[in-house]
Order: C-alpha cells, then sequence, then structure tokens
C-alpha cells in the first residue's frame, strides 16, 4: 500500500511546496515566550506584537528568511555585580518563526512601551483567466 501525501496526490500538481513549508511550519514549535498578538487590521494588512519587555532596539533582530520571519532576542548582562533576592523578570534570549505566505511583505516594525510591532501587507492575486487552444493533431 502506497502514502499518499499531500505533494504527491494526483490531483495537487505542483502543491510539493506546500507540504515543505507546512512541514517547516510544525518543526519551527516556538515556545510560549516571548508572548504575542496576530491582528488583521484591514483585508491585507495584519500586525504581530510581541512582548518585549527589557529588551533595548539593539537588542532584537527581525530577518526575513526563505519567506519565514524571523525575531531573535538577546540581552546582555550589564552589571554582574548585582544581587538578586529575587529574579522574575526573564533575561533570556528568543526566537520567533512566522511563516509567510506568497505576496505577503514585511513593512514596518517599531518597538513602543516594551511591544514590539510588525506590521505585514498581502498583495492582492490579480485573477487570470488564460484561453488554452486545441491543436489538432
Amino acid at each position: 500500500m502506497t502514502k499518499l501525501t499531500l505533494g504527491s496526490h494526483p490531483f495537487l500538481l505542483g502543491f510539493d511546496q506546500l507540504e515543505r513549508l507546512v512541514e517547516r511550519t510544525a518543526k519551527s514549535g516556538n515556545e510560549g515566550y516571548p508572548p504575542y498578538n496576530i491582528e488583521q487590521s484591514s483585508e491585507t494588512t495584519f500586525r504581530i506584537t510581541l512582548a518585549v519587555a527589557g529588551f533595548r532596539e539593539e537588542d532584537l533582530s527581525i530577518t526575513l528568511e526563505d519567506r519565514q520571519l524571523v525575531i531573535r532576542g538577546r540581552q546582555g548582562d550589564e552589571a554582574d555585580d548585582r544581587v538578586f533576592l529575587h529574579r522574575g523578570i526573564a533575561a533570556r534570549q528568543f526566537q520567533r518563526s512566522f511563516v509567510l505566505a506568497d505576496g505577503v511583505e514585511v513593512g514596518e516594525a517599531r518597538l513602543e512601551n516594551g511591544l514590539l510591532h510588525v506590521d505585514l501587507n498581502q498583495a492582492r492575486p490579480e485573477s487570470v483567466v488564460q484561453t488554452i487552444n486545441i491543436n489538432r493533431g
């Protein structure tokens, strides 16, 4: 018995890239830190907001790697001579990944009040109708 995968199904020609995309999304396995929201502002605009309290702009990096938006944070210990009686504020590095669909572009990124906002814009696909001629053979 042969197992059919999404990319090998006879009615889904050329969707092997979609199968790889689903696998990559499943492997990203993001933890719960930092917490984030995804908002839809309009039909074609979205905003990802991450709670990054304690991170400065220079502690954060945003990259787009093969349709995958990667947000990284890394804090350096500035004063190692401090003695904590209680340490409840996490000062750890993180990486959050979001897989973007074709046509989604990253707009502005802004850090305000401990929240990192990343705006996304999705281009509307053009409706294309193509007539295929039948050759006599």
